[in-house]
């Protein structure tokens, strides 16, 4: 893997993972036409890491909240009664409980979906019905709910159809959210949250495969990939948060259908 490699792979973890046009579609169209992929499991491992970190970097506030909240919450003498005054522990509940679905796909099904899925027309075929589910938000009555414990398993079942290549985590756990009512900010919010027992467990069952001996081998293209996948993400963020705000989400629909009908036509 070149330099150059790491760069392009990098920017397409980087942005895709959190922009609501799926990563992983992008990387098998990369793959299909650019004959660029991961091929090696270590790298894939330091640019994840490198969006993960970038989640923390901007969400870094909630995150610590969070934890703070888990930790006060179970060592509490009255744990039910925590949960219903503390916002941070409720949460942290309601972020455990939201993982699970994904969770048990990963674990159980990913490698039977990847084999049987890992097709360019499907990702074409997906990335339109990521277009519809984005366009579909703009018929949304914003409401100002709070995540509940139904809206976090619902919002977490979402997320654990994101391992079809084609659909966008981000999109469809942001649509989920604004379809059962939490406001704007809050369902970009809860997504961003939600993403990191994911990234992190998927980081954590890849790095049994991980060769120290391949960073050793290829630091300065590892590290590249790994700062351009950390960049890139957080201007992703960042984007994706200002167009939530100003109403403007629905706006990646329109590429995500385009690109879908352009795989299929054409590739």
């Amino acid at each position: 893997m070149n330099i150059w490699d790491s760069v392009i792979l990098g920017a397409v973890q980087g942005l895709t993972e959190f922009l609501p046009i799926s990563s992983s579609g992008h990387l098998v169209i990369v793959e299909h036409v650019l004959g660029l992929k991961f091929n090696d499991l270590t790298f894939e491992v330091v640019v994840h890491f490198g969006t993960f970190l970038s989640i923390l970097f901007v969400f870094g506030g909630d995150v610590l909240h969070v934890i703070l909240g888990f930790f006060r919450g179970i060592f509490s003498r009255n744990i039910i009664r925590n949960f219903s005054y503390d916002s941070d522990f409720r949460l942290s509940v309601f972020i455990i409980a939201g993982s699970v679905p994904a969770g048990l796909v990963g674990i159980f099904l990913k490698e039977p979906i990847e084999q049987i899925f890992h097709s360019i027309n499907l990702v074409g075929i997906m990335l339109m019905v990521t277009g519809l589910i984005l366009f579909l938000t703009r018929l949304v009555y914003v409401r100002e709910k709070k995540v509940s414990f139904f809206r976090a398993i619902l919002i977490g079942i979402a997320q654990a159809f994101a391992i079809l290549p084609g659909i966008s985590r981000s999109g469809i756990t942001i649509s989920t959210g604004l379809f059962s009512g939490l406001s704007r900010e809050e369902a970009v919010r809860f997504s961003f949250l939600l993403s990191l027992p994911a990234i992190l467990g998927a980081n954590i069952v890849e790095l049994s495969g991980m060769e120290s001996s391949s960073i050793q081998g290829n630091f300065l293209s590892f590290f590249i990939g790994f700062l351009v996948a950390f960049v890139t993400g957080y201007i992703a963020i960042r984007l994706l948060i200002m167009m939530i705000k100003s109403g403007r989400f629905s706006w990646f629909s329109y590429y995500c259908l385009i690109l879908g009908m352009l795989v299929l036509l054409f590739l």
